[in-house]
């Protein structure tokens, strides 16, 4: 199908068909009409109709047929965006009003990592809150491993945490970079100084998080022999930090986690900031689920929170 000029039809809303423009989003995704069509249970040659309908409609080409499905033209890519758009709008509707006539109630169970330490996660909570009070919202604190294993098996709608790999039964929000830095307690010889050479603290006792400790923490540990003698462990960020704290031995810890004892002088950052550890803490769920109003609106609270941050 060639080009044409596309014309401006100002009662183009009034005319068109929606489902054609839904029509086309399926085809985009099934990444063709025959695709589609298998997956909608509908006949090629209805789809490929749908198809022509709408690009009739626009006055011009939105896709182009390839060797290996179909490739959008740049009208189709601007189509794309605005179908998904109002996908989302008419999916947000019953949350949105069930929320305008106060009738939200339910529980929100949310799965985060030990020492979260998030301004824009706090605000979403305390917003969300407000104009939901019925609604109860249950946080629960595990190594990251086991939040996302409870994501997966649907034991909990929404999870704060590090990934070490995508998984592609979750979705994937960054919603921090969080960073770490090697503690040592005010009785430490080395409390007041920084370490050039890792190396040298490998026959030192070190406080390690067991199952909570993030993958880069784990190989930067391995490569200097960090954490062979060791001396305390917690599955829990805060419990390490008093372990550390205590004097029972040096151990990594989240920085903003650790920053109040810094400040008070009862632990003392001995690496560079140059040599800390940093990674991502993504906002996860389970990718496409059939969420509730609760939990769906907890989820755009933070959503739009994160994404005004980084605007």
């Amino acid at each position: 199908m060639s080009d044409r000029t596309p014309l401006i039809d100002r009662k183009f809303a009034s005319r068109v068909d929606w489902n054609l423009m839904r029509t086309f989003v399926d085809i985009v995704r099934a990444g063709g009409i025959g695709a589609a069509a298998r997956r909608l249970n509908r006949q090629q040659p209805s789809i490929s109709a749908a198809l022509k309908r709408l690009e009739d409609h626009v006055g011009t080409a939105l896709l182009h047929r390839t060797a290996t499905g179909v490739e959008m033209t740049a009208a189709g890519k601007a189509m794309m965006a605005l179908c998904e758009d109002m996908l989302e709008s008419a999916r947000m509707m019953p949350h949105v009003i069930a929320q305008a006539t106060k009738r939200v109630e339910g529980f929100v169970r949310i799965q985060i990592v030990s020492g979260l330490v998030s301004p824009e996660f706090d605000e979403a909570i305390a917003s969300y809150h407000r104009r939901n009070p019925a609604i109860h919202i249950e946080i629960r604190v595990s190594p990251w491993r086991q939040l996302l294993d409870a994501l997966e098996q649907g034991e909990v709608e929404i999870g704060v945490g590090y990934d070490s790999s995508v998984r592609g039964s979750l979705m994937y929000e960054p919603l921090l970079v969080e960073r770490q830095q090697l503690y040592c307690s005010r009785s430490s010889p080395y409390f007041g100084y920084r370490v050039n050479r890792l190396g040298e603290l490998k026959d030192q006792g070190f406080v390690l998080t067991g199952e909570d400790e993030i993958e880069a923490i784990t190989q930067l540990r391995r490569r200097y022999r960090l954490g062979t003698v060791v001396s305390g462990l917690a599955e829990d960020i805060n419990e390490a930090r008093r372990l550390i704290s205590m004097g029972v031995g040096i151990g990594f810890l989240p920085t903003a986690a650790a920053a109040s004892d810094v400040e008070s002088g009862r632990l003392w950052p001995m690496l560079y900031a140059d040599f800390e550890p940093a990674y991502d803490i993504f906002l996860l769920a389970r990718a496409e689920p059939a969420r509730d109003t609760a939990t769906q609106l907890f989820w755009d609270e933070v959503i739009r929170r994160v994404r005004a941050q980084r605007a």
